[in-house]
């Protein structure tokens, strides 16, 4: 279902190298020379930062680069320590630095503290300043701000303690002597208190945000966003309903790894994370270890839809007891936020089409294993879709599979609805655009071209690929764009409403509270904001999703005025027929030339009709639902839509054309029809038969001409008489 794509190797990547420059320069004759590799942290450009122990007694802090693969030595330590925490600014002029500190049996009566947090100059190697020493383990990371700047003389520290605050220290800077950057006035740093009172926090690198949980009355989830100009400011909380006392110990998230931590042993109570997306979706995800009843629960906080959803999995085998190996990882891929547990599930979660269980692909037993990683491995989930196995040192980026995935189509027997309803969503909206698996999914349509018990594979086909085209746009446009076919039956089927061994029980959330500039702020914060503050909306009106079929009044309407001589008729047909134009005037080359399928040949009036009434009633339903997005940027957006639309269908219909090598004289009366020929009549029909029942315009095709009526006669002559 996932696959793993290894980026670093800390054997290969990092030890290797090590080894080959120690070796020239006669330090070290073998690998035993570099002991304890570890990786301490992974900044925002991507950077590994590592620490390693050498036989001469040394500590030595690396960086190494993904872009150039190259290893560059920041720092030594002429003893050795223990590297809890370590950070590097952007400009790779400090380096901030937490020891853990153990007390030898000769300085016992010598007070020592837990905790040692340095900041060091190396650019080059100079002073170094003691910014804590404390009895609680600090978390160490650098601010790296969005700024096209080359020299920057300003750098800001996060200190987050284990006793449940973070500081921001500002540390100004001077060049000297040309190339020398070192500490401006390094007695009297500035700080602020950002954060404090949680016992729960994570950084998340690429947007530069803080989330913390505060729990006193109720637990709290709040958001300091730190922005270019170095200021910081809370804009966001939501009240979360978790277990009492959920985190008995601080517990960090995305802030580098402790490898001396005394109690990272210590049984896990709650695994939580939050997942954001630019498009504005904010999704909170935490679970609880699997008891005796070997059932494990898991909630998805969907803040951008307003609602939680808590899933129920009964776990095959024999009952074990409480235990950290049975909480699952929350892993972001795209919009989708996969839930693993390894050997027992392996759920991906739509977050944006969530109403229904079959748009989500849920997986267990020999499918829900990850081949790459060990039954010891110890793994993370990291920002942007990225996996780490800290016993081995590797990373690896994580991506939705598309042969698991096609597999699963295939297999039509072995297989429930739901699950080929959500693999077929996983491939068209996540894996496209891509012509070659479009072309892949068309022959399996080919292959099964009548309608499943629950589900038209066809109308899916059209309907999630035209949602592919225009999500990014807006995330308002899940509530009021169609995406799947299931929308439009009186009732959900119940292959597609449940599944197996999972149970799903949905509940509204306290609404998040946006403090300060957010209000103000453009991108993410202004986007999901509007989209908590519209989902209000959409749960007061009627049917704000479009339905394709509701338009069959209009288009039967339609067809008794294109024969009526009303002046009031033809005003409004010639605006309908202006709509047609804008959208044809869109359309792509039709490969005339090459005759593939014979389109646009002759005038369709009826067709051209109901692409303009299309446009019309899809134009009229977004500005009634979503104004904010302005006339012209609807129009563009429905004319567009409609556009594609015609193209996909034209896409299928020369795809099969392809497939079954049907040349220029397929419709010819001097000769036998072929098996060929009845399996593109057959999938025509279908399609024919699928867009029908929609509503949905065709490309226009030949008309009842005298020598298309021919033509058409032909075919039908030509079939097999059952």
């Amino acid at each position: 279902m996932l696959q793993l794509s290894a980026t670093f190797d800390l054997q290969q990547d990092v030890v290797s190298s090590i080894f080959k420059k120690e070796a020239t320069v006669g330090r070290i004759k073998e690998y035993s020379g570099i002991v304890d590799t570890r990786i301490l942290n992974i900044e925002r450009d991507g950077g590994v930062l590592y620490s390693w122990k050498g036989t001469t007694g040394t500590t030595r802090i690396g960086k190494y680069d993904p872009n150039t693969r190259q290893n560059k030595l920041l720092y030594t330590f002429d003893k050795q320590v223990c590297v809890s925490s370590c950070s590097l600014n952007k400009e790779e002029t400090l380096l901030a630095v937490s020891l853990a500190q153990r007390t030898r049996t000769e300085e016992r009566l010598r007070p020592v503290s837990k905790c040692l947090t340095l900041l060091i100059e190396i650019h080059p190697i100079n002073n170094t300043k003691v910014l804590k020493a404390v009895d609680c383990r600090v978390r160490v990371q650098f601010i790296h701000p969005d700024t096209e700047r080359d020299s920057v003389l300003e750098s800001h520290l996060l200190l987050v303690a284990e006793d449940g605050y973070v500081e921001q220290l500002h540390v100004m800077l001077v060049r000297q002597e040309g190339y020398r950057v070192v500490m401006l006035n390094p007695e009297c740093l500035a700080k602020d208190r950002v954060a404090e009172e949680f016992s729960w926090v994570q950084w998340d690198s690429q947007t530069q945000r803080l989330f913390y949980l505060t729990h006193r009355e109720k637990a709290v989830l709040k958001c300091v966003q730190f922005c270019h100009d170095h200021n910081c400011e809370t804009l966001f909380e939501l009240e979360l309903e978790l277990p009492s006392n959920p985190f008995t110990c601080m517990r960090f998230v995305n802030l580098g790894f402790d490898h001396h931590q005394e109690t990272q042993h210590e049984r896990e109570e709650m695994r939580m994370v939050v997942i954001t997306n630019k498009t504005g979706s904010m999704c909170v995800c935490y679970s609880q270890p699997a008891c005796a009843d070997q059932e494990i629960k898991y909630t998805i906080v969907l803040v951008h839809r307003g609602c939680s959803k808590t899933f129920s999995v009964a776990l095959d085998g024999t009952p074990s007891p409480c235990s950290t190996d049975l909480l699952p990882l929350f892993i972001p891929i795209g919009y989708y936020v996969v839930v693993y547990l390894s050997g027992h599930l392996l759920h991906c979660i739509n977050t944006r089409q969530q109403e229904l269980l079959c748009h989500s692909l849920f997986l267990s037993g020999v499918d829900a294993e990850l081949g790459v990683l060990g039954s010891d491995s110890v793994v993370l989930s990291l920002p942007e879709s990225s996996l780490l196995d800290l016993n081995t040192g590797r990373m690896f980026t994580v991506d939705l599979n598309p042969s698991f995935l096609m597999d699963l189509l295939h297999c039509s027997h072995s297989r429930p609805d739901a699950q080929r309803l959500a693999a077929l969503h996983c491939l068209l909206l996540y894996m496209g655009p891509n012509a070659a698996l479009q072309l892949k999914i068309i022959d399996w349509i080919c292959d099964n071209v009548m309608p499943f018990d629950t589900f038209d594979q066809i109308q899916e086909f059209i309907l999630a690929s035209l949602y592919r085209l225009i999500y990014k746009k807006c995330l308002s446009l899940d509530e009021v764009l169609p995406y799947s076919s299931v929308f439009e039956k009186k009732k959900v089927p119940e292959g597609l409403d449940q599944v197996p061994g999972v149970t799903c029980t949905t509940e509204l959330h306290a609404e998040p509270v946006f403090k300060g500039k957010a209000r103000s702020l453009q991108g993410f914060w202004e986007e999901l904001q509007w989209s908590t503050e519209k989902m209000k909306y959409f749960e007061a009106v009627p049917n704000p999703r479009y339905r394709t079929s509701q338009n069959l009044p209009d288009w039967t309407k339609l067809l008794t005025t294109l024969k009526s001589e009303n002046k009031k008729a033809s005003n409004y047909l010639r605006h309908i027929e202006e709509n047609t134009k804008q959208v044809l005037s869109m359309v792509d080359s039709w490969n005339l030339d090459q005759k593939v399928v014979p389109l646009f040949q002759e005038e369709d009036s009826q067709q051209r009709a109901l692409i303009g009434l299309m446009v019309d009633k899809l134009r009229e339903h977004l500005n009634r639902h979503l104004p904010r997005l302005g006339k012209k940027k609807i129009d563009v957006l429905v004319v567009n839509y409609v556009a594609k639309l015609l193209e996909l269908i034209r896409r299928m219909l020369e795809s099969v054309w392809l497939k079954y090598k049907l040349g220029p004289l397929v419709l010819c009366l001097k000769q036998q029809g072929s098996s060929a020929e009845w399996a593109v009549f057959h999938v025509m029909c279908r399609i024919l038969e699928a867009t029908k029942t929609l509503c949905l315009p065709l490309p226009p095709d030949l008309d009842n001409s005298d020598a298309n009526e021919e033509l058409k006669f032909s075919v039908l002559k030509r079939l097999p008489e059952l």
